[in-house]
Protein backbone atom coordinates (compact mmCIF):
# COMPACT_ATOMS: atom_id res chain seq x y z
CA UNK A 1 0.00 0.00 0.00
CA UNK A 2 1.43 3.42 -1.32
CA UNK A 3 1.82 5.95 1.61
CA UNK A 4 1.69 8.96 -1.15
CA UNK A 5 -0.35 11.39 -0.39
CA UNK A 6 -2.77 12.60 -3.14
CA UNK A 7 -0.15 15.87 -4.03
CA UNK A 8 2.86 13.26 -4.19
CA UNK A 9 0.92 10.23 -6.33
CA UNK A 10 -0.32 13.47 -8.66
CA UNK A 11 2.94 14.61 -9.24
CA UNK A 12 4.65 10.94 -9.51
CA UNK A 13 2.25 9.71 -12.26
CA UNK A 14 3.14 13.00 -14.00
CA UNK A 15 6.52 12.44 -13.79
CA UNK A 16 7.05 8.61 -14.50
CA UNK A 17 4.01 6.81 -15.56
CA UNK A 18 3.16 6.61 -19.12
CA UNK A 19 -0.23 5.67 -19.72
CA UNK A 20 -0.95 3.79 -22.93
CA UNK A 21 -3.10 5.45 -25.63
CA UNK A 22 -3.27 8.50 -23.54
CA UNK A 23 -2.25 12.30 -24.84
CA UNK A 24 0.79 13.06 -22.57
CA UNK A 25 0.90 16.82 -23.84
CA UNK A 26 -1.94 18.04 -21.81
CA UNK A 27 -1.93 20.58 -18.64
CA UNK A 28 0.68 19.24 -15.70
CA UNK A 29 -1.93 20.38 -13.27
CA UNK A 30 -4.73 18.24 -15.06
CA UNK A 31 -5.42 15.85 -12.49
CA UNK A 32 -5.13 12.25 -13.25
CA UNK A 33 -8.12 9.74 -12.07
CA UNK A 34 -6.23 7.50 -9.90
CA UNK A 35 -8.84 4.05 -9.41
CA UNK A 36 -7.94 3.13 -5.81
CA UNK A 37 -10.06 0.19 -5.03
CA UNK A 38 -13.39 -1.71 -6.82
CA UNK A 39 -16.18 -3.38 -5.18
CA UNK A 40 -18.87 -4.76 -6.75
CA UNK A 41 -20.08 -2.98 -9.77
CA UNK A 42 -18.26 0.17 -8.33
CA UNK A 43 -15.28 1.56 -8.28
CA UNK A 44 -13.72 4.62 -5.91
CA UNK A 45 -10.83 7.00 -6.90
CA UNK A 46 -8.04 7.79 -4.44
CA UNK A 47 -10.06 10.86 -2.91
CA UNK A 48 -13.03 8.59 -2.09
CA UNK A 49 -15.18 9.22 -5.01
CA UNK A 50 -17.82 6.26 -6.27
CA UNK A 51 -17.91 5.69 -10.08
CA UNK A 52 -19.96 3.19 -11.99
CA UNK A 53 -17.97 0.65 -14.02
CA UNK A 54 -19.74 1.35 -17.46
CA UNK A 55 -17.11 -0.36 -19.19
CA UNK A 56 -15.97 -3.06 -17.25
CA UNK A 57 -12.60 -1.46 -16.83
CA UNK A 58 -11.59 -2.15 -20.63
CA UNK A 59 -14.27 -4.78 -21.29
CA UNK A 60 -12.79 -6.91 -18.71
CA UNK A 61 -14.26 -7.21 -15.25
CA UNK A 62 -17.22 -9.40 -16.42
CA UNK A 63 -17.36 -10.39 -12.26
CA UNK A 64 -17.04 -7.31 -11.36
CA UNK A 65 -14.40 -6.17 -8.31
CA UNK A 66 -13.33 -7.83 -4.91
CA UNK A 67 -14.46 -11.20 -5.63
CA UNK A 68 -12.34 -12.86 -2.97
CA UNK A 69 -12.99 -16.02 -4.45
CA UNK A 70 -10.62 -15.16 -7.32
CA UNK A 71 -7.76 -13.61 -5.39
CA UNK A 72 -7.71 -16.26 -3.15
CA UNK A 73 -7.29 -18.95 -6.10
CA UNK A 74 -4.69 -16.46 -6.80
CA UNK A 75 -3.18 -17.20 -4.21
CA UNK A 76 -3.89 -20.71 -3.34
CA UNK A 77 -1.77 -21.47 -6.78
CA UNK A 78 1.20 -19.24 -6.14
CA UNK A 79 1.92 -20.61 -3.22
CA UNK A 80 2.16 -24.12 -4.76
CA UNK A 81 3.42 -23.08 -8.13
CA UNK A 82 3.89 -19.23 -8.77
CA UNK A 83 5.55 -19.85 -12.22
CA UNK A 84 6.43 -22.15 -14.68
CA UNK A 85 6.36 -22.49 -18.41
CA UNK A 86 4.15 -24.52 -21.35
CA UNK A 87 7.94 -25.25 -23.33
CA UNK A 88 7.79 -28.90 -23.54
CA UNK A 89 6.25 -29.32 -20.00
CA UNK A 90 2.72 -29.10 -18.48
CA UNK A 91 1.24 -27.81 -15.40
CA UNK A 92 -2.24 -29.14 -13.79
CA UNK A 93 -4.17 -26.01 -13.99
CA UNK A 94 -3.07 -25.17 -17.79
CA UNK A 95 -3.94 -28.36 -18.28
CA UNK A 96 -7.42 -28.32 -16.64
CA UNK A 97 -8.21 -25.03 -18.19
CA UNK A 98 -7.29 -26.02 -21.57
CA UNK A 99 -9.57 -29.11 -21.14
CA UNK A 100 -12.46 -26.54 -19.13
CA UNK A 101 -11.94 -24.31 -22.58
CA UNK A 102 -12.02 -26.81 -24.75
CA UNK A 103 -15.46 -28.53 -23.00
CA UNK A 104 -17.27 -25.20 -23.13
CA UNK A 105 -16.07 -23.69 -27.48
CA UNK A 106 -18.69 -24.82 -30.15
CA UNK A 107 -17.90 -27.34 -32.51
CA UNK A 108 -14.32 -29.14 -32.83
CA UNK A 109 -12.57 -26.16 -31.03
CA UNK A 110 -10.49 -28.75 -28.67
CA UNK A 111 -7.03 -27.57 -28.96
CA UNK A 112 -6.09 -24.58 -26.91
CA UNK A 113 -2.88 -22.00 -27.14
CA UNK A 114 -2.49 -19.75 -24.70
CA UNK A 115 -0.89 -16.42 -24.65
CA UNK A 116 -0.34 -13.34 -22.10
CA UNK A 117 -3.26 -11.61 -23.67
CA UNK A 118 -5.85 -10.70 -26.56
CA UNK A 119 -3.42 -8.96 -29.06
CA UNK A 120 -0.76 -12.15 -28.42
CA UNK A 121 -3.70 -14.16 -29.31
CA UNK A 122 -4.75 -12.54 -32.55
CA UNK A 123 -1.02 -12.41 -33.51
CA UNK A 124 -0.30 -16.01 -32.60
CA UNK A 125 -3.51 -17.23 -34.74
CA UNK A 126 -2.10 -15.34 -37.90
CA UNK A 127 1.32 -16.92 -37.25
CA UNK A 128 -0.49 -20.28 -36.62
CA UNK A 129 -2.49 -19.87 -40.40
CA UNK A 130 1.27 -18.89 -41.88
CA UNK A 131 3.20 -22.53 -40.21
CA UNK A 132 -0.29 -24.52 -40.87
CA UNK A 133 -0.83 -23.56 -44.66
CA UNK A 134 3.14 -23.79 -45.71
CA UNK A 135 2.67 -27.96 -43.20
CA UNK A 136 -0.36 -28.52 -46.12
CA UNK A 137 1.63 -27.53 -49.45
CA UNK A 138 -0.32 -23.80 -49.84
CA UNK A 139 2.60 -21.80 -48.57
CA UNK A 140 1.15 -18.58 -50.54
CA UNK A 141 -1.36 -17.96 -48.19
CA UNK A 142 -0.48 -15.43 -46.35
CA UNK A 143 -3.34 -12.78 -46.28
CA UNK A 144 -5.67 -11.78 -44.37
CA UNK A 145 -8.78 -10.04 -44.18
CA UNK A 146 -10.36 -8.00 -41.62
CA UNK A 147 -12.48 -5.02 -41.32
CA UNK A 148 -12.78 -0.92 -41.98
CA UNK A 149 -12.13 0.12 -38.24
CA UNK A 150 -11.77 -2.94 -36.67
CA UNK A 151 -9.23 -3.29 -33.64
CA UNK A 152 -7.83 -6.32 -33.31
CA UNK A 153 -4.98 -5.65 -31.21
CA UNK A 154 -1.55 -3.41 -30.84
CA UNK A 155 1.53 -5.57 -31.74
CA UNK A 156 2.56 -5.11 -34.85
CA UNK A 157 0.91 -8.31 -36.62
CA UNK A 158 -2.02 -7.44 -34.66
CA UNK A 159 -1.94 -4.14 -35.83
CA UNK A 160 -1.95 -4.87 -39.37
CA UNK A 161 -5.26 -6.97 -39.18
CA UNK A 162 -6.45 -3.53 -37.34
CA UNK A 163 -8.44 -1.25 -39.58
CA UNK A 164 -7.91 2.29 -38.64
CA UNK A 165 -4.87 4.43 -39.85
CA UNK A 166 -4.83 6.44 -37.08
CA UNK A 167 -2.79 3.95 -34.71
CA UNK A 168 -1.18 2.35 -38.22
CA UNK A 169 0.75 5.12 -39.74
CA UNK A 170 3.09 5.70 -37.08
CA UNK A 171 4.88 2.02 -37.26
CA UNK A 172 4.40 1.60 -40.71
CA UNK A 173 5.63 -0.12 -42.85
CA UNK A 174 3.65 -3.38 -41.29
CA UNK A 175 3.36 -6.76 -41.75
CA UNK A 176 1.81 -7.39 -45.73
CA UNK A 177 -0.87 -8.83 -46.88
CA UNK A 178 -3.56 -7.43 -44.48
CA UNK A 179 -6.61 -6.48 -46.76
CA UNK A 180 -9.21 -4.51 -45.45
CA UNK A 181 -13.29 -4.70 -46.65
CA UNK A 182 -16.22 -2.82 -45.06
CA UNK A 183 -17.79 -3.10 -41.61
CA UNK A 184 -21.36 -3.92 -40.78
CA UNK A 185 -22.27 -0.08 -39.64
CA UNK A 186 -26.05 0.17 -40.77
CA UNK A 187 -26.69 3.27 -39.21
CA UNK A 188 -23.98 4.64 -42.13
CA UNK A 189 -25.14 2.43 -44.81
CA UNK A 190 -27.31 4.83 -46.70
CA UNK A 191 -27.95 2.61 -50.18
CA UNK A 192 -29.70 0.05 -48.55
CA UNK A 193 -32.84 2.01 -46.83
CA UNK A 194 -34.25 -0.21 -44.19
CA UNK A 195 -33.01 -3.51 -45.77
CA UNK A 196 -30.57 -4.47 -43.05
CA UNK A 197 -30.35 -8.36 -44.24
CA UNK A 198 -29.73 -7.14 -48.13
CA UNK A 199 -26.75 -4.74 -46.16
CA UNK A 200 -25.76 -8.00 -44.32
CA UNK A 201 -24.99 -9.82 -47.56
CA UNK A 202 -23.35 -7.30 -48.95
CA UNK A 203 -21.03 -6.77 -46.41
CA UNK A 204 -20.46 -10.57 -46.50
CA UNK A 205 -20.04 -10.84 -50.39
CA UNK A 206 -17.39 -7.90 -50.06
CA UNK A 207 -15.01 -10.35 -48.33
CA UNK A 208 -15.51 -12.37 -51.20
CA UNK A 209 -14.68 -9.53 -53.55
CA UNK A 210 -11.62 -9.51 -51.76
CA UNK A 211 -10.65 -12.57 -51.73
CA UNK A 212 -11.22 -13.03 -55.30
CA UNK A 213 -9.35 -9.59 -56.19
CA UNK A 214 -6.55 -10.85 -53.89
CA UNK A 215 -6.34 -14.56 -55.86
CA UNK A 216 -8.28 -17.12 -53.17
CA UNK A 217 -4.79 -19.13 -53.33
CA UNK A 218 -2.98 -16.29 -51.63
CA UNK A 219 -5.28 -15.86 -48.30
CA UNK A 220 -5.17 -17.52 -45.13
CA UNK A 221 -8.04 -16.31 -42.71
CA UNK A 222 -10.25 -13.50 -42.72
CA UNK A 223 -10.52 -12.48 -38.65
CA UNK A 224 -14.53 -10.80 -37.31
CA UNK A 225 -15.47 -9.74 -34.05
CA UNK A 226 -18.83 -11.10 -33.49
CA UNK A 227 -20.01 -7.69 -32.65
CA UNK A 228 -17.61 -5.47 -33.56
CA UNK A 229 -15.84 -2.56 -31.07
CA UNK A 230 -13.96 0.08 -32.66
CA UNK A 231 -16.67 2.55 -34.37
CA UNK A 232 -19.35 1.91 -31.75
CA UNK A 233 -20.42 -1.87 -30.94
CA UNK A 234 -21.47 -2.91 -34.73
CA UNK A 235 -23.88 -5.89 -34.04
CA UNK A 236 -23.75 -8.69 -37.69
CA UNK A 237 -27.03 -8.11 -39.69
CA UNK A 238 -29.28 -11.08 -40.39
CA UNK A 239 -27.20 -13.97 -42.47
CA UNK A 240 -24.34 -11.93 -42.76
CA UNK A 241 -21.96 -15.44 -40.60
CA UNK A 242 -23.63 -17.66 -42.23
CA UNK A 243 -22.93 -16.35 -45.96
CA UNK A 244 -19.19 -15.74 -44.38
CA UNK A 245 -18.81 -19.61 -43.68
CA UNK A 246 -19.96 -20.52 -47.13
CA UNK A 247 -17.37 -17.62 -48.81
CA UNK A 248 -14.58 -19.46 -46.42
CA UNK A 249 -15.53 -22.43 -47.09
CA UNK A 250 -15.48 -22.01 -50.66
CA UNK A 251 -12.35 -20.57 -51.46
CA UNK A 252 -10.35 -22.93 -48.57
CA UNK A 253 -9.71 -19.85 -46.33
CA UNK A 254 -10.36 -19.79 -42.26
CA UNK A 255 -12.53 -18.19 -40.27
CA UNK A 256 -11.29 -16.30 -37.32
CA UNK A 257 -13.46 -15.28 -34.54
CA UNK A 258 -12.07 -12.33 -32.19
CA UNK A 259 -13.68 -12.72 -29.24
CA UNK A 260 -10.98 -10.34 -26.92
CA UNK A 261 -14.49 -8.52 -25.82
CA UNK A 262 -17.12 -10.42 -26.92
CA UNK A 263 -16.11 -13.54 -25.20
CA UNK A 264 -16.84 -14.78 -21.79
CA UNK A 265 -20.37 -13.38 -21.15
CA UNK A 266 -20.61 -10.48 -22.90
CA UNK A 267 -23.18 -11.55 -25.50
CA UNK A 268 -24.99 -13.81 -23.20
CA UNK A 269 -23.04 -16.70 -24.09
CA UNK A 270 -19.60 -18.15 -23.05
CA UNK A 271 -18.48 -16.96 -27.12
CA UNK A 272 -19.89 -14.88 -29.61
CA UNK A 273 -19.93 -17.05 -32.69
CA UNK A 274 -22.68 -19.44 -30.09
CA UNK A 275 -24.85 -15.96 -30.10
CA UNK A 276 -24.76 -15.70 -33.75
CA UNK A 277 -24.56 -19.30 -34.77
CA UNK A 278 -21.49 -19.66 -36.74
CA UNK A 279 -18.50 -22.12 -36.56
CA UNK A 280 -15.11 -20.23 -36.81
CA UNK A 281 -11.79 -22.12 -37.22
CA UNK A 282 -10.64 -20.54 -34.30
CA UNK A 283 -11.54 -17.97 -31.33
CA UNK A 284 -9.21 -15.34 -30.20
CA UNK A 285 -9.79 -14.91 -26.43
CA UNK A 286 -8.50 -12.62 -23.26
CA UNK A 287 -10.26 -10.23 -20.83
CA UNK A 288 -13.05 -11.39 -19.44
CA UNK A 289 -11.36 -15.63 -19.72
CA UNK A 290 -10.31 -14.26 -15.96
CA UNK A 291 -12.27 -11.21 -15.30
CA UNK A 292 -9.37 -9.06 -14.84
CA UNK A 293 -8.09 -10.73 -11.84
CA UNK A 294 -4.98 -11.93 -13.89
CA UNK A 295 -3.18 -11.60 -17.33
CA UNK A 296 -4.55 -14.41 -19.91
CA UNK A 297 -5.39 -14.82 -23.21
CA UNK A 298 -5.68 -17.72 -25.58
CA UNK A 299 -6.49 -19.28 -28.86
CA UNK A 300 -8.98 -22.45 -29.68
CA UNK A 301 -8.40 -24.32 -32.43
CA UNK A 302 -9.93 -26.82 -34.99
CA UNK A 303 -8.85 -30.69 -34.83
CA UNK A 304 -8.19 -30.09 -38.28
CA UNK A 305 -5.74 -27.10 -37.70
CA UNK A 306 -3.70 -29.25 -35.29
CA UNK A 307 -3.36 -32.38 -37.57
CA UNK A 308 0.41 -31.49 -39.32
CA UNK A 309 1.67 -30.64 -36.01
CA UNK A 310 1.16 -34.06 -34.53
CA UNK A 311 3.40 -35.24 -37.03
CA UNK A 312 6.59 -33.48 -37.04
CA UNK A 313 5.80 -30.30 -37.55
CA UNK A 314 6.67 -28.19 -34.52
CA UNK A 315 4.96 -24.31 -33.94
CA UNK A 316 7.46 -22.41 -33.99
CA UNK A 317 6.04 -19.88 -31.57
CA UNK A 318 5.62 -19.03 -28.06
CA UNK A 319 5.11 -16.71 -24.90
CA UNK A 320 7.59 -16.90 -21.16
CA UNK A 321 3.97 -15.99 -19.43
CA UNK A 322 1.37 -17.61 -21.25
CA UNK A 323 -0.77 -20.18 -19.74
CA UNK A 324 0.66 -18.86 -16.12
CA UNK A 325 -0.37 -21.13 -13.42
CA UNK A 326 -1.69 -18.17 -10.99
CA UNK A 327 -3.65 -17.08 -13.96
CA UNK A 328 -5.17 -20.68 -15.03
CA UNK A 329 -5.92 -21.21 -11.68
CA UNK A 330 -7.93 -17.50 -11.65
CA UNK A 331 -9.56 -18.75 -15.36
CA UNK A 332 -10.67 -21.83 -13.74
CA UNK A 333 -12.38 -20.12 -10.55
CA UNK A 334 -13.82 -17.65 -12.88
CA UNK A 335 -15.69 -19.83 -15.06
CA UNK A 336 -16.92 -22.06 -11.88
CA UNK A 337 -18.65 -18.58 -10.48
CA UNK A 338 -19.91 -18.02 -13.86
CA UNK A 339 -21.87 -21.44 -13.59
CA UNK A 340 -22.58 -21.19 -9.75
CA UNK A 341 -24.04 -17.78 -10.21
CA UNK A 342 -25.95 -18.26 -13.55
CA UNK A 343 -24.00 -14.98 -15.33
CA UNK A 344 -24.79 -15.74 -18.84
CA UNK A 345 -28.41 -16.27 -17.59
CA UNK A 346 -28.46 -12.78 -15.92
CA UNK A 347 -26.77 -10.96 -19.69
CA UNK A 348 -29.54 -13.30 -21.17
CA UNK A 349 -32.45 -11.87 -18.91
CA UNK A 350 -31.60 -8.47 -18.33
CA UNK A 351 -29.83 -7.18 -21.99
CA UNK A 352 -33.43 -6.41 -22.97
CA UNK A 353 -33.69 -4.11 -20.19
CA UNK A 354 -30.01 -2.85 -20.82
CA UNK A 355 -31.46 -1.65 -24.41
CA UNK A 356 -34.39 -0.15 -23.68
CA UNK A 357 -33.07 1.78 -21.38
CA UNK A 358 -30.15 3.18 -23.61
CA UNK A 359 -33.22 3.39 -26.41
CA UNK A 360 -34.92 6.10 -24.33
CA UNK A 361 -32.09 8.73 -24.90
CA UNK A 362 -33.22 9.02 -28.44
CA UNK A 363 -35.51 11.89 -27.65
CA UNK A 364 -31.50 13.94 -27.09
CA UNK A 365 -30.98 15.68 -30.46
CA UNK A 366 -27.30 14.60 -30.00
CA UNK A 367 -28.14 10.89 -29.99
CA UNK A 368 -28.24 9.63 -33.65
CA UNK A 369 -28.12 5.61 -32.80
CA UNK A 370 -28.00 3.30 -30.10
CA UNK A 371 -26.45 -0.31 -31.44
CA UNK A 372 -25.05 -3.38 -30.10
CA UNK A 373 -25.87 -6.91 -27.99
CA UNK A 374 -25.98 -8.50 -24.62
CA UNK A 375 -23.88 -6.12 -22.14
CA UNK A 376 -22.26 -4.24 -25.03
CA UNK A 377 -23.56 -1.03 -26.48
CA UNK A 378 -22.48 2.03 -28.30
CA UNK A 379 -24.20 5.26 -28.70
CA UNK A 380 -23.60 7.34 -31.92
CA UNK A 381 -23.63 11.34 -31.27
CA UNK A 382 -24.45 13.74 -34.10
CA UNK A 383 -24.87 17.43 -34.85
CA UNK A 384 -28.54 16.37 -36.75
CA UNK A 385 -30.49 13.22 -36.89
CA UNK A 386 -32.34 13.80 -39.50
CA UNK A 387 -29.57 13.71 -41.77
CA UNK A 388 -26.99 11.90 -39.31
CA UNK A 389 -24.27 14.88 -40.07
CA UNK A 390 -21.45 13.95 -37.72
CA UNK A 391 -18.75 16.22 -36.24
CA UNK A 392 -15.68 17.48 -37.78
CA UNK A 393 -12.31 16.41 -36.21
CA UNK A 394 -11.98 19.56 -34.05
CA UNK A 395 -15.33 19.43 -33.29
CA UNK A 396 -14.88 15.61 -31.96
CA UNK A 397 -12.30 16.79 -29.95
CA UNK A 398 -13.71 19.81 -28.14
CA UNK A 399 -16.97 17.42 -27.12
CA UNK A 400 -14.96 14.20 -26.56
CA UNK A 401 -11.71 15.14 -25.26
CA UNK A 402 -12.73 18.66 -24.37
CA UNK A 403 -16.46 17.85 -22.59
CA UNK A 404 -17.35 14.03 -22.48
CA UNK A 405 -14.62 12.07 -21.08
CA UNK A 406 -14.12 14.52 -18.31
CA UNK A 407 -18.12 15.11 -17.49
CA UNK A 408 -19.35 11.04 -17.53
CA UNK A 409 -16.65 11.09 -15.12
CA UNK A 410 -17.49 13.09 -12.32
CA UNK A 411 -20.82 12.59 -13.30
CA UNK A 412 -19.79 9.16 -11.70
CA UNK A 413 -19.67 6.80 -14.32
CA UNK A 414 -16.52 5.20 -16.60
CA UNK A 415 -17.17 5.04 -19.84
CA UNK A 416 -15.71 5.51 -22.99
CA UNK A 417 -16.00 8.14 -25.25
CA UNK A 418 -14.43 7.64 -28.64
CA UNK A 419 -14.41 8.55 -32.05
CA UNK A 420 -12.40 5.84 -33.84
CA UNK A 421 -14.71 6.62 -36.94
CA UNK A 422 -17.75 8.37 -35.91
CA UNK A 423 -17.93 10.05 -32.01
CA UNK A 424 -19.64 7.34 -29.93
CA UNK A 425 -19.86 6.30 -25.94
CA UNK A 426 -19.37 2.77 -25.19
CA UNK A 427 -20.93 1.00 -22.69
CA UNK A 428 -20.04 -2.84 -21.24
CA UNK A 429 -21.27 -2.99 -17.81
CA UNK A 430 -19.64 -5.96 -15.41
CA UNK A 431 -22.20 -9.17 -16.23
CA UNK A 432 -23.36 -8.84 -13.01
CA UNK A 433 -25.48 -5.82 -13.37
CA UNK A 434 -29.02 -5.54 -13.05
CA UNK A 435 -31.91 -2.50 -13.93
CA UNK A 436 -31.03 -0.41 -10.83
CA UNK A 437 -27.48 -0.13 -12.57
CA UNK A 438 -29.40 0.46 -15.79
CA UNK A 439 -31.29 3.02 -14.42
CA UNK A 440 -27.89 4.79 -12.92
CA UNK A 441 -26.16 4.88 -16.17
CA UNK A 442 -29.24 6.38 -18.25
CA UNK A 443 -29.57 8.92 -16.23
CA UNK A 444 -25.84 9.97 -16.40
CA UNK A 445 -25.75 10.06 -19.84
CA UNK A 446 -29.07 11.97 -20.03
CA UNK A 447 -27.51 14.47 -17.96
CA UNK A 448 -23.95 14.83 -19.62
CA UNK A 449 -25.38 14.93 -23.43
CA UNK A 450 -28.06 17.46 -22.21
CA UNK A 451 -24.84 19.44 -21.52
CA UNK A 452 -22.98 18.61 -24.41
CA UNK A 453 -25.59 19.68 -26.58
CA UNK A 454 -25.52 23.03 -25.16
CA UNK A 455 -21.83 23.24 -26.06
CA UNK A 456 -22.37 22.31 -30.03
Amino acid sequence: MSDMTYEQSQESAHRHLWMHFTKMSGDVNQKIPVIARGEGVWVYDDLGNRYLDGLSGLFTSQLGHGRTELAEAAAEQASKLAYFPIWSYGHPTAIELAEKIASLTPGDLNRIFFTSGGSEAVESAWKLCRQYFRAIGQPDRLKVISRQTAYHGSTMGALSVTGFSDIRTPFEPLVPGAIKVPNTNFYRAPYFEDDIEAFGLWAADSIEMAIEMAGPETVAAVFLEPVQNAGGCFPPPPGYFARVREICDRHGVLLISDEVICAWGRLGHFFGAERFDYQPDMITMAKGLTSGYSPLGAVAISDRLIEPFLSGQTFLHGLTFAGHPVSAAVALANIDLFEKEHILENVREHAPAFRASLETLRDLPIVGDVRGDGFFYGIEMVKNQETKETFSPEECDRLLRGYLSHALYEAGLVCRADDREDPVIQLAPPLTCGPEEFEYITKALRGVLTEAWKLI
